[in-house]
Order: structure tokens, then sequence, then C-alpha cells
């Protein structure tokens, strides 16, 4: 909502402010308030930035942000069969991860004035399950649904998860269960990128094995360079890293594409648990039986029309129509 709220305000060359922001999101919202500055450092986190803009200062978003939603869009698009806008090359496949506690229910219930509610809803931390699916327009992988209970009563499930586990459910449960030659789709969490031993090194590698490829490379550099130096020279040097799940998805005959960092917008299974989750809410009674039992039936209501709908409408090429907009109106300033 925030970034389709900034994006519309800078089509029509409005000069906003935070506080214009935390005005919107009060109004369309029911998420508790909160402090003017924890607005300012997320904007930040997402990837956008107070800049000058047509008229004057205004909020916008940094230029690593479009530069990797643009070549997201941009691979995507080329994925699509000449003349239409639903058929694929590559059958589009999305994973991801999500989890659940068993006190999931919903916040607001109907109840008389004179005796106030009477669910009571448990407090504190609580057991939780640690999910892993994927879809396709056909709706959920076969056989690709992992559900375990997590050993942490708090986080999300990025602190249960590791690459290890991941990568033996993207092996098993994944690989063998999707339609041949298929686009997997997933975001950039850091198991999701664990670099292959093929692969030349990062920003975030040691000074020692930069220094090793720049010589297995013939790329000139002193010896008594900083890192910050030796990065400027790889950031300029250096092809795309290859990552392991990268080629284990190739030997298959598959490929990887990722998500732009802070879109979740353009991932449909992000829908997909909203469903799952807000039919579990509705039947909730704060019970780890009842979670197991009321998970699978939210499961049963992504079908194949749903997983198509969805898909269909993420796909739709808003980002990709504003972007060009805005950029051929900056060009003219």
């Amino acid at each position: 909502m925030v970034r389709q709220y900034i994006r519309t305000a800078n089509q029509k060359g409005e000069y906003i402010t935070l506080e214009d922001i935390k005005k919107a999101r009060k109004e369309n919202s029911v998420d508790k308030s909160f402090h003017i500055i924890t607005l300012g450092r997320t904007l930040n986190r997402w990837g956008f930035e107070f800049g000058r803009g047509k008229r004057s200062q205004h909020l916008k978003e940094k230029d690593h942000v479009i530069v990797a939603r643009q070549r997201y869009l941009r691979k995507k698009r080329a994925n699509r069969c000449s003349k239409s806008e639903t058929e694929t090359i590559r059958e589009e496949v999305y994973l991801d991860e999500s989890y659940i506690n068993k006190n999931h229910s919903n916040d607001f219930i109907w109840y008389s004035s004179a005796d106030g509610p009477w669910v009571q809803k448990p407090t504190g931390s609580v057991e939780r399950l640690i999910i892993i699916n994927a879809i396709t327009k056909s709706g959920w992988v076969p056989g690709a649904k992992l559900v375990f209970k997590s050993t942490r009563k708090t986080g999300d499930y990025h602190g249960q998860m590791n690459w290890n586990l991941f990568s033996k459910w993207f092996s098993e449960m994944l690989l063998p269960n999707i339609p041949e030659n298929s686009l997997i789709i997933m975001d950039n969490v850091s198991y999701h990128n664990i670099l292959s031993e093929h692969s030349p090194p990062t920003a975030s590698c040691s000074k020692s094995k930069i220094c090793k490829w720049f010589d297995q490379q013939n790329i000139l550099y002193e010896k008594d360079f900083l890192k910050p130096e030796l990065v400027d020279i790889l950031n300029r040097q250096a092809p795309e890293p290859i990552y392991i799940l990268d080629e284990m998805a190739r030997e298959q005959g598959h490929k990887v594409l990722r998500t732009p960092p802070y879109h979740p917008e353009l991932q449909p299974i992000e829908m997909c648990w909203g469903i799952v989750k807000n039919h579990v809410a509705r039947n909730s009674d704060f019970t780890m039986d009842n979670l197991y039992t009321q998970l699978e039936i939210g499961f049963e209501q992504v079908t194949a029309k749903t997983g198509t709908e969805i898909i269909k409408k993420v796909r739709k090429d808003e980002f990709w129509i504003v972007d060009s907009k805005l950029d051929s109106e900056n060009d003219l300033n």
C-alpha cells in the first residue's frame, strides 16, 4: 500500500511527507500506530529516499530497487508466448515459506455491547508451524507441501529455516513434482542464495577469496588494496553470481528467477497464504490439533481456478508501465 501511494503521488507530481504516508496508512489499515521515525527507517530499508523531484523534494524509490525490479520484469516478460498475456514458454512455479501459530484468529468479532466479547484470545509465546509450498497456474504443486512444528516460539520462519533443510525440500519435494522446463520463482532470502563453488565472489565474500579470484582471472590489483577498493573492482569486473539452487534446477532442465527485494505483491503465493490463514483464523480454537486440521482445509481452498486468477492478476504490467512513464517524465526535467 505504501509503495502504491508513493508511486501514485510521484505520477501526479505531488509533494508527500512522512506525515502524509502515516495518515494514509492509518486510514487504510487496522494496524497499531507507529512512530514517524520508525516509518522513515522502514521506508529507507524498503528502498525509498527523500530526493529532488520535478517541482520540489519528494519521496522516491532508490535506483537499485528500480533496477532489480526492471531486471525481474524483463525476464518475466521474455517468458511470455508472443501474442498472449497468459501463456508462457516455461511453466511458472512460485515457491515460498511462511508460518502460523496456534492462536492465529480474527481480531474482530460481533458481540453484545452489554456483555462484551466472550472469546478470549490467549496471549504470550505459542507453538507454531512452519510451511513450505509452491504453486503454478494449476494450484498447489502436488507433493511439495511441507509442514513441521517450529522449535522456537518467537520470531518468524527465517530463524527456523536453513540451507540444509531448504535444499533438501527443493531437491526431493519440489524438483521431482513440477512440470518440465519450469521457471522457478523465489525471493532473495539468504538460504536461497548460497554461492556455488563455480561462482565468482560477491562483496560479502572474504578479502582473500576476492583476491584469489582476481588472480585466477588475471585481473590487476595492488596487494595493499583495502577490501572496499577490491569490491569496487569486483563490481565492475565480475559476472553474475552462480547459486547452488540454480545449478540444481538447471541439471533438471529448469531455470530460477528471483523477485526483487521487498516486493511481495509480485509473488502470487503470498495471496495463497492469505487464503489459507484467513480460513484458519475463522475456525481457530487455539489448539494445535485444530490448527493442523484447519490448515489442511485451508490448503484445499486454493484451487486451480484460484492459482490461474492470482497469477494472471500479478502478471499485469502495472509496474512496467508506471516505471517507464516516470522515467520519461524525469527525463524531461
